[in-house]
């Protein structure tokens, strides 16, 4: 006969004090716990692993084999930026430039915005090729470019989401719906974090606006709720409440949480519910982030020579200045590193967002930071085991969007998710190399498509993690970054 466990011990106890409802209600709770603890195939068989401390939810634990990489910087560039005015150079396109799209990438197609039958738009950049791998860059990015031979270029990545949110939601949880655990919370559950005194994800915004989905992109979903990502800010305090009140001493607090911590425990030793322990860990967590984050926060202390590097303004929110924090939190040991880029959706519909105007000004935002970003941790010897990866969530159509009948002055694509372009750099990812290959117009993928479950695969294996052996039990399935649908690492891509 199977033991009883604590969890059954604390609910059989608590019969005796249970109104009917109650007991109605914790009986069917306790026969479930009992039937889900025992050894009912995969469901309760294969959630082995990782083997948290309850105490130390975010401690660090062993991959599935020797990583090459121990920690990720993921760049999200929001709205999609156009690989066809940045990476994806097509000279059939530009000849093509103002001419009657072919029907036949319109017949069968699902469009955001576009209608009738818009005109092809050639790149709107001189583009050239940089260093001795030849890559195509254009103009717009003329930091970036020096850099080519560090990155590898993956041309043809897919995703079957046309609409922001959903697509934002497939990028970092791999899938298209809420509720689902982003990728930092699946590797902060995974590896847990060098450095206890922080998270092990930690997500920084830019550009004045979140996401269209907001927190469902940093969530931990079914995941304790630790792993799930810690916003901090740039400017002002890095966290809402990270100083004690006035008259609140460090002594005081901490006397606070020991008795709130007695008493969380009571109560998970009545009930089990393991949300009890994540809501320990995470009091325990955010007092001694009190201590570490304000330091690590604060650029203000890095040489003048850093602050040329980015071009960071200490005080700012700006791209620039997350991008010099991502490096901060790195050397401290946080396992992933978000960062968010509002305004990339280059719709023809205004000037902030048309790709002849308001996407060369993003373009000059992020070009010199993240070019520093590559630079700085390699100059610290970092880049060889930091995964840095730079993405939008869709491509952009070759064709030019605008309102039937009506000439304007700004030039804009729309969403495309049959192909787009991601870099890569460290961490194991071989440099200098492009990988993938779109047809002439840069419309849809004719070489190596690389779907983004294939992505969220290869990823883990650099952090030394299993896709098929990461996994959680949820309503009847083992939950896993990369799906139901089989994936496999883009081993061409990994040096």
């Amino acid at each position: 006969m199977r033991k009883r466990s604590l969890l059954d011990e604390a609910r059989l106890a608590s019969l005796e004090y249970a109104s009917r409802r109650q007991f109605l209600v914790d009986c069917a709770a306790g026969l479930g716990a009992v039937w889900c603890g025992a050894d009912h195939g995969a469901f309760g068989a294969e959630s082995s692993f990782p083997q948290h401390s309850s105490n130390e939810p975010l401690s660090r634990t062993a991959p599935h084999f020797a990583p090459a990489a121990k920690r990720v910087i993921f760049l999200h560039m929001v709205g999609a930026p156009s690989q066809l005015d940045l990476f994806d150079f097509k000279p059939e396109l530009r000849r093509h430039d103002g001419l009657p799209c072919p029907q036949e990438f319109l017949e069968g197609k699902r469009f955001a915005f576009l209608k009738g039958t818009p005109n092809m738009l050639g790149p709107q950049y001189p583009f050239k090729q940089y260093g001795e791998s030849g890559a195509w860059v254009s103009d717009r990015l003329p930091h970036f470019a020096e850099h080519v031979d560090r990155v590898c270029f993956v041309k043809s990545m897919q995703t079957d989401q046309f609409n922001h949110g959903p697509a934002q939601l497939m990028v970092h949880t791999g899938q298209a719906r809420m509720g689902y655990p982003s990728m930092g919370s699946w590797v902060a559950w995974g590896l847990g974090t060098e450095n206890q005194n922080l998270p092990g994800f930690i997500v920084l915004m830019s550009g004045g606006s979140a996401p269209r989905v907001g927190k469902a992109l940093w969530s931990s979903g079914m995941l304790p709720s630790v792993y799930q990502g810690v916003q901090c800010r740039s400017q002002g305090d890095p966290l809402l409440n990270i100083a004690n009140p006035e008259g609140v001493s460090r002594d005081l607090r901490r006397t606070a949480l020991d008795s709130l911590s007695r008493l969380n425990q009571e109560s998970y030793q009545a009930f089990g519910n393991p949300e009890t322990l994540t809501r320990i860990a995470q009091y325990e967590l955010a007092f001694r982030m009190q201590m570490e984050v304000p330091g690590v926060m604060d650029i203000a202390d890095e040489p003048e020579h850093i602050h040329q590097l980015y071009g960071t303004e200490p005080g700012k929110e700006s791209f620039a200045n997350n991008c010099l924090l991502a490096r901060r939190l790195a050397e401290r040991g946080v396992r992933f590193i978000q960062l968010y880029d509002w305004g990339w959706d280059s719709h023809g519909t205004s000037s902030e967002t048309a790709i002849n105007l308001g996407f060369q000004d993003k373009c000059r935002e992020v070009d010199r930071p993240m070019s520093a970003l590559l630079t700085d941790l390699s100059q610290r010897g970092m880049l060889e085991d930091t995964l840095v990866i730079w993405s939008g969530e869709f491509g952009r159509t070759p064709m030019r969007e605008t309102k039937v009948g009506v000439e304007s002055p700004y030039l804009g694509r729309d969403h495309n998710p049959e192909a787009f372009t991601l870099w890569a750099a460290g961490g194991g990812i071989k440099p200098g190399i492009t990988f993938g290959e779109t047809d002439p117009m840069g419309y849809s993928v004719v070489e190596n498509p690389v779907l983004l479950r294939d992505f969220h695969a290869t990823i883990l294996h650099q952090l030394g993690l299993d896709h098929d052996r990461l996994h959680y039990p949820y309503q009847g399935l083992n939950q896993k970054l990369t799906g139901v649908k089989p994936a496999k690492v883009v081993a061409d891509i990994l040096a």
